[in-house]
Order: structure tokens, then sequence, then C-alpha cells
């Protein structure tokens, strides 16, 4: 039988396997150097390199944006207690100017209320007049948010009451507000004045 030349001197590897079977020899591989690495290994390297530096724009925009919004918080609560204690101050030099007014006309209108029933029809017109102004008066504190301090009945309390007279009595506990002599008044947690009162002592 003729043998092909080409094939004749063919290399062939024989297995030192007992069953002496042979394996051909595989072809030589190229090497991949790892550390270098191919081209999708560098775009790798720079898409992972490109979302870590936008991760930290990130986190600081909102570190940014966070400090922006607590610093207009500030500013807003700042506004509104600028704004609520000149308000306050304004109504309450404005109440201060008033309440002696009120106080007259209350003053006017305790003292003829003896002496309404002998007055004439027309006297008596004029002093509904004067109490329709006083009401409309305290009206008008009342909308501002001026309001009167409780006194009569009340334990004495030297921070809204102010003892002008003090009377010993049994009838009463000691300390006990038993007349109010001129109102007293307050804005809110502000206030405008004290209450003169009479306070019951011990006897």
């Amino acid at each position: 039988m003729d043998v092909d030349p080409d094939t004749e001197n063919e290399d062939l590897f024989f297995d030192d396997d007992a069953d002496g079977s042979f394996d051909e020899a595989a072809p030589d591989q190229p090497e991949v150097d790892e550390a270098t690495g191919g081209p999708d290994t560098a775009e790798l390297i720079a898409t992972r390199s490109e979302l870590k530096r936008v991760e930290a724009e990130n986190a600081e925009l909102k570190n940014q944006l966070a400090r922006r919004q607590a610093d207009f918080e500030n500013y807003r609560k700042r506004v509104e207690r600028e704004r609520s204690e000149t308000y306050n101050r304004v109504v309450a030099d404005v109440a201060t100017k008033l309440l002696p007014v009120s106080d007259n006309l209350k003053r006017a209108l305790e003292s003829e209320s003896s002496v309404e029933a002998a007055e004439s029809d027309e006297f008596r017109h004029f002093l509904s007049g004067v109490d329709l102004i006083w009401k409309q008066l305290n009206g008008v504190l009342e909308a501002l948010g001026v309001k009167p301090i409780p006194a009569v009945g009340e334990q004495f309390d030297p921070h809204v009451h102010e003892a002008v007279v003090t009377e010993a009595t049994d009838e009463y506990e000691p300390d006990t507000v038993i007349q109010e002599i001129v109102s007293g008044y307050r804005l809110g947690d502000k206030l405008i004045r004290p209450a003169l009162v009479k306070v019951a002592t011990r006897k």
C-alpha cells in the first residue's frame, strides 16, 4: 500500500497509560496577559472610574442641596420670628396708648351709672353711646390679641398682678385677689401691664 509522504512523518505522541492510547498534540494557544488586559478590560476600568466620579459628584450635590434647604428653613423661621416680634411690639405700643382711654371710659360709666335713673333720656342715651364706644374699643383690642388678665378670685401672681392694697379678712384665703382696681392685659406671653389689685391677708 502506498503511503502519503505528507503524512508519513506526522508526529504522534503516545500516552504512557497502560491502555496504550495516544493523544494528538494540541496546537499552540496565544497567551493572555492578565496584567495588561485587552481593550475591553481598559474600557471596563475607565467606566468604573467614571461611575465612581459621578457617584461622588452626586453625593456632593445632595449634601449641598441639604445644606441649602437647611439654610432656607432657618431663614424662613428667623423671618417669621422677627415678623411676629415686630407685630407684637407694634400692637403692644398701640394697646399701651389705648388702654388708658378704655380705663377712663369705664370709670365714666361706673361713676354715672348710680345717677342714671334720675337723669333725662338724653343723658341716658349719651351714656349708652359711651358704653357702645367702650365695648367697641375693647373689641378692637381683643381682635388684636390683647387679652385681660383674670384677677378677682384668682391666687395672687406677682408676674401678672400688682398688689396696691391689702385687706385682712377671714372671708377669703390669704393671697386671694378680692378686688381689681385697674385691669391688666397681655398679648400672648407678653405682659402689657399688670393688674392693680387688692389682696386678702390673714387676720
